[in-house]
């Protein structure tokens, strides 16, 4: 039996962004709340029923929200433009060592409509 577990968090960031149309507003620097999730894929453990302790994964993501969490994300290192892309990238390449059955990372951001995936499909 295979299991989908997920868990969600947000945090709140700045950035500028240079691309081809919106260029003013995009230039100026300025905040959205993005909310990430990330899916674990697997089979759970036959003695504890469990995919992955929910305080592991818990922990895993506090350390990478505390790197986006009210920063300017241009300033992130190992991050490149503050893209949904990037950002999807960024938290994977956070999370794939300590949590080897990472399926996928979600990033929105509500208010305006936008989210981008990437899995291991």
């Amino acid at each position: 039996m295979v299991v989908e577990l997920s868990q969600r968090f947000f945090f709140e960031a700045a950035h500028t962004l240079r691309r081809k149309l919106e260029t003013e507003s995009s230039l100026r620097i300025h905040g959205h709340t993005y909310h990430a999730e990330v899916m674990l894929r697997g089979e759970p453990d036959p003695d504890s029923g469990m995919l992955l302790d929910l305080a592991v994964l818990r922990a895993a993501l506090a350390d990478v929200r505390d790197r986006l969490d009210h920063r300017f994300l241009d300033e992130v290192d190992g991050l490149g433009p503050a893209t949904l892309e990037n950002l999807c990238q960024f938290i994977w390449r956070a999370l794939a060592s300590q949590l080897p059955q990472l399926a996928r990372v979600t990033v929105e951001r509500q208010a305006s409509g936008d989210k981008c995936s990437l899995c291991a499909c």
